[in-house]
């Protein structure tokens, strides 16, 4: 099996496996209390944090572990949006963000606040000069962009935009789970949020940076895990395989980036010519580096995972966080462009060469095969 899904989860990396069974021996005690196991576990968590802060570009104390990805997301936007009621309640997003932004976004506007959605281009891209108005709207209170767009792989100008949220006081909550660990982290943001298995860390660790000064107040119940941000006995095991994932990850990131970069500029390239009616989705040059979607049409795109999949590939179509409904992908109507027969190809470390000659061997034979069967070949 060739997996190509590594957008919606990284395989876990041989360093954070090697680390996660190494701290299940020595980290397994409550790191809050004060004896000796529990110091050892301690001191193997705050290591862990200071190694996910320096890859992050943050400090340690400004770094916090939570269950998930998507729980970082939601702490961050409620968490800013209420420590800065005061400033006002308007929340600024693009329309192709994470739908764990959106939830959250949804859940502020049913508790009475506003909500702004700004538009993107056809490859993806936020309009800079809508979202830096909209943010200078009186009683922003947050605004979130993401670092790269996790079903088309286009970048977002988060530099820019954290420059213009700058200028109208305006905290930046910026979304990194598809770039953290392969392109470093945009300088600007007040807010950060990530993900581990994106990374090839295990499942279950989120990361939440708040920059020091950032007006925040978590909406959960305080205990004293976490600095009082997130409840509950951390996962030291699986924090400590993470750090060791993402520091791996950083370290390759310059090789794995070009290597992978240029087999999806070959997917892009070789894909519109031995298939016909086919649209290539997303920036070809202003992207991350392993990520690659296009659309066919006439084609249903869970037909042609299918397909894939009894050919020994694993890829996704629309939107790794709505795959599993029926809903056409939000950030592809966002876009303007085809949202059915598609296909997202997202390549993990180590992805062969082979395995993507293989994949562009099989798929014009296939994306037929189906046409025919629909009548519209």
């Amino acid at each position: 099996m060739a997996y190509f899904d590594a957008a919606s989860t990284e395989p876990l990396h041989p360093q954070a496996r090697e680390a996660y069974l190494a701290a299940l021996d020595v980290g397994w005690a409550d790191p809050a209390r004060l004896y000796n196991q529990a110091r050892r576990a301690h001191l193997l968590l705050e290591q862990a944090r200071t190694e996910v802060a320096e890859a992050l570009g943050a400090r340690p104390d400004e770094v916090l572990f939570t269950s998930s990805g998507t729980q970082a997301v939601h702490l961050g936007v409620l968490g800013t949006l209420h420590g800065r009621r005061r400033a006002g309640r308007h929340l600024v997003t693009s329309a192709v963000e994470h739908s764990s932004v959106l939830h959250a976004a949804g859940l502020h506007e049913r508790d009475g606040g506003t909500v702004e959605t700004v538009g993107v281009g056809l490859s993806g891209r936020v309009d800079l000069a809508a979202f830096t108005e909209a943010v200078a709207r009186e009683g922003t209170a947050a605004a979130c962009l993401q670092t790269a767009n996790h079903e088309v792989g286009t970048l977002q100008p988060v530099a820019e935009a954290a420059a213009a949220c700058r200028e109208h006081g305006v905290p930046l909550l910026v979304d990194a789970a598809q770039s953290a660990g392969r392109l470093p982290i945009p300088e600007g943001w007040s807010v950060l949020m990530a993900s581990a298995h994106k990374w090839g860390g295990p499942a279950g660790v989120g990361v939440l940076a708040v920059r020091k000064g950032s007006r925040f107040r978590s909406f959960l119940p305080e205990d004293e895990r976490e600095r009082r941000r997130m409840p509950g006995f951390e996962n030291v095991p699986a924090i400590v395989a993470a750090a060791a994932a993402l520091r791996a990850m950083t370290a390759e990131a310059a090789q794995e980036r070009s290597r992978l970069s240029a087999l999806v500029d070959k997917i892009r390239e070789t894909v519109p010519k031995i298939i016909p009616d086919v649209e290539v989705i997303g920036d070809p040059v202003d992207r991350i580096p392993h990520v690659v979607t296009f659309s066919c049409m006439y084609v249903d795109g869970e037909a042609l995972l299918t397909e894939l999949d009894k050919a020994g590939f694993a890829v996704s179509s629309g939107s790794s966080c709505t795959a599993s409904t029926l809903r056409p992908s939000h950030v592809l109507e966002a876009m303007g462009v085809l949202t059915h027969g598609n296909v997202r190809v997202s390549l993990p470390r180590g992805a062969s060469a082979a395995d993507v000659d293989r994949f562009l061997e099989i798929l014009p034979e296939m994306v037929r095969r189906i046409r025919r069967d629909a009548g519209v070949a």
